[in-house]
């Protein structure tokens, strides 16, 4: 064996051995490029044989062919490891199709060294094959074309891996760009090869601002609703959804907007924007966006405007619209029955308060009050569960969670008093919202009632701070007279 090509044998296989541990997962390509190293050696052992044997023709063109292989394999392992292992140890990040160039360069010098090596003229090669060459650049422009646009592509900044793009009804993150095409893997998993040639010719979008290394993608969401509502409430209502909830991937600066974008005849037109930060949760992400400004909608009886069509049957539709009446109205003395806060009411109260309830859904997230807000209603949960935070200089303390049954917010409801606590939905709920003015009749029919409520008030409340603050639990529980003095002047009764 020749000394040059059995120390490039040599070389090789050291670099092959250093890449394979220094890169695990390229053991595949790495083993396939000393494979093809250990023929090209063998077939320099095979001239050595021919040339004892007395063929020096094929010994010279064997020998010949080995150097040719062992030196194009030594320029792949020495790429390879340049670019895949040392350059990212120094921290240097370069796109994979500096590398494929790189490598494309080094293999063109070594065929011109190499033929001129073996002899060849190279000038004479290039006079008299001028027509070849003129028929290959023409039968290989759409290649060359997009070598040219990857590094274009790449000079200019224009798309990088790791970019979420939009081409045309494709939307996905640049996973690789080549000299000849750029992949973009889709949420489905599927790897699309987009032409350089075509993405330098064509327009396409990069999510995201190249000024901002976090990406901040507004997303639009409609919603066709009745125009009888004033805009100002539905738009504060829709951000306020989204603000007051907490949503994967949503985020709060920039904040949410709403706004109104057509009106008609006979609906209302509004786009809610929204800052996404990880674009593969796009749909997910809009879905859950919409389930709870749905649910805002629903508490505030803001309808959708549709298109119907009606068919009423007198006679059927009586009786039906009379049978589910019954069983909304037997649901909500089901949601009273068992409420400590109203054991002293009499069955008719009960069934006055019942007609007072008002469905409040809420989904997964969504805050369902805040501590220091004021509001005159209390809620009652049908199904689902809660939780209760306390909030001190931003910071939240977990205090219990509530379940089917469970009441809260009395206290704003009885003395007008701010929230204590901030109580979000740990799942989607079903609420009843029951108000001051449907409690208030009650109240002023029998206000001998206030002493009772008084009292289970106060001893609720002395449980909540126990929960808060440990220490609390060796303190006296609030006053129930100046509870019941509140509630008093808070309604009224003198």
């Amino acid at each position: 064996m020749h000394r040059a090509i059995l120390f490039g044998v040599l070389a090789a296989l050291a670099l092959g051995m250093l890449l394979l541990a220094l890169k695990p997962l390229d053991r595949a390509s790495v083993r396939n490029m000393l494979v093809m190293l250990g023929l090209f050696a063998l077939l320099e052992f095979a001239a050595s044989g021919l040339a004892s044997l007395g063929y020096p023709g094929a010994a010279i063109a064997c020998s010949r062919l080995a150097a040719f292989g062992v030196g194009a394999v030594l320029i792949r392992i020495g790429g390879a490891l340049m670019f895949r292992s040392m350059l990212p140890a120094l921290r240097i990040a370069l796109p994979r199709i500096v590398e494929d160039l790189v490598i494309t360069a080094l293999a063109v010098a070594w065929v011109i060294f190499w033929l001129h090596a073996v002899g060849l003229d190279l000038a004479s090669l290039l006079t008299t094959s001028a027509v070849i060459t003129a028929v290959l650049a023409f039968s290989m422009q759409d290649t060359l074309g997009n070598i040219l646009g990857g590094v274009v592509l790449q000079l200019d900044d224009s798309v990088r891996v790791g970019d979420w793009v939009k081409v045309d009804d494709i939307s996905g993150q640049v996973v690789d760009v080549r000299w000849r095409h750029t992949a973009v893997e889709t949420r489905n998993r599927e790897t699309v090869v987009i032409p350089n040639g075509w993405l330098v010719k064509n327009r396409f979008t990069v999510i995201g601002s190249r000024s901002d290394p976090k990406i901040r993608w507004r997303r639009w969401l409609w919603f066709n609703l009745d125009p009888a509502v004033a805009p100002a409430r539905v738009c504060k209502l829709l951000e306020d959804a989204v603000n007051h909830a907490e949503i994967p991937n949503v985020l709060h600066d920039p904040a949410p907007s709403a706004v109104l974008m057509e009106i008609g005849s006979s609906t209302a037109r509004y786009a809610l924007r929204y800052w996404l930060g990880n674009p593969r949760a796009d749909d997910p992400t809009d879905s859950l966006v919409r389930m709870h400004a749905v649910a805002a909608l629903a508490r505030n009886h803001i309808r959708f405007a549709m298109n119907q069509e009606e068919r009423v049957l007198v006679h059927e539709g009586d009786a039906r619209h009379g049978r589910r009446e019954a069983a909304e109205f037997a649901r909500r003395q089901s949601a009273l029955a068992g409420i400590e806060l109203f054991a002293s009411l009499s069955q008719d109260e009960r069934d006055s308060l019942a007609r007072g309830l008002v469905d409040a859904p809420f989904v997964q997230g969504d805050t369902l009050t805040r501590q220091g807000a004021v509001a005159h209603w209390l809620y009652l949960i049908v199904s689902g569960e809660a939780d209760v935070w306390s909030e001190d200089n931003g910071a939240r303390t977990h205090i219990a969670t509530l379940g089917a049954g469970s009441v809260f917010g009395e206290m704003g409801m009885m003395t007008g008093e701010p929230r204590r606590a901030t109580v979000t939905a740990k799942t989607d709920i079903d609420c009843f919202r029951l108000d001051k003015e449907a409690f208030e009749s009650i109240l002023r029919a029998r206000p001998d009632i206030a002493g009772e409520i008084s009292t289970v008030i106060a001893q609720r409340r002395f449980e909540l701070d126990s929960r808060r603050d440990a220490a609390s639990a060796k303190a006296a529980p609030p006053q129930r007279e100046a509870i019941l003095a509140r509630i008093r002047d808070f309604f009224g009764l003198g």
